[in-house]
């Protein structure tokens, strides 16, 4: 099923092999040099995610052109966890400058770290564009993968115990909304697509792509970004689809914490800060 996915955004340059490193994560760091931006696709993103017509693109969309870097890794024999089932528990965006529409960038991924939860082990996967040898954004995605080899966190996670402000900003979600972002994401996981298909895997109905609600947060944001920041997010309850959520924000000094939360129940599904870089 995902690597299916993995024509859904062309990729440009070569991929090279996985090392197998025995006994740990793959050794090698996956390339895509020269990475274009094909403009009406950014269109259609910004259109289903909420971003404004920008001359430079949404923070969040350079993950989209990782997307085959991330299945390319994950569906490799020398990745030692099986892609069904993970968990993407948390992600963390800098971007040290916008990225022009039409700039021309190159993308690298490499798993950066092993460490125990209770509920398993946490992956996390580095990408990082660079213009000219410039860094000019990077993302850590944190990926749960259920395991018995579990244990306690080493570190407290980036946002433990920051809540999910209260809000009055409420967002309507229609059924169709997973197969939309998974039109222009590639992700199409069955779990975001339709309630039958979403059964199959434990769901009561279809839910939204984590990273869609990071980025709706940050298009309803988007008037207030500076050029430079990071953007930690966790994900908590899944957002079933249809429904109706509310979204908050807090801020204090330069930092806005912002979080989503369920309307009816105030259950949270997602947590977030912005910090200045």
């Amino acid at each position: 099923m995902l690597k299916a996915a993995l024509p859904a955004i062309p990729v440009v340059g070569n991929l090279p092999g996985i090392k197998h490193q025995k006994g740990g994560l793959p050794e090698t760091t996956l390339r895509r040099n020269r990475v274009t931006t094909d403009l009406a696709h950014l269109d259609r993103y910004n259109e289903v995610c909420g971003f404004s017509r920008s001359e430079t693109l949404p923070a969040t969309y350079p993950h989209i052109a990782a997307h085959t870097l991330h299945l390319s890794l994950m569906t490799d024999t020398a990745f030692p966890f099986p892609p069904m089932g993970a968990v993407h528990l948390r992600n963390r965006i800098t971007q040290y400058r916008p990225i022009g529409r039409e700039e021309i960038y190159d993308l690298s991924l490499h798993a950066a770290s092993d460490e125990p939860h209770p509920k398993g082990r946490l992956i996390s996967l580095v990408s990082e564009a660079r213009v000219g040898g410039e860094l000019v954004w990077d993302e850590t995605m944190t990926v749960l993968f259920r395991s018995r080899a579990g244990g306690d966190e080493p570190l407290a996670p980036p946002l433990a115990g920051v809540e999910a402000p209260e809000g009055v900003v409420h967002w309507k979600l229609g059924s169709d909304l997973g197969r939309r972002y998974g039109a222009v994401s590639g992700d199409r996981n069955p779990i975001h697509l339709y309630p039958w298909t979403a059964k199959a895997f434990g769901f009561p109905r279809q839910i939204a792509h984590g990273m869609w609600t990071k980025a709706h947060s940050l298009a309803t944001l988007q008037n207030r970004l500076p050029d430079s920041y990071t953007v930690d997010v966790e994900f908590k309850k899944p957002v079933l689809l249809p429904s109706t959520v509310v979204f908050g924000t807090d801020s204090e000094g330069e930092v806005t914490t912002f979080g989503v939360r369920d309307s009816r129940k105030s259950v949270p599904h997602l947590v977030g800060r912005i910090t200045p870089v």
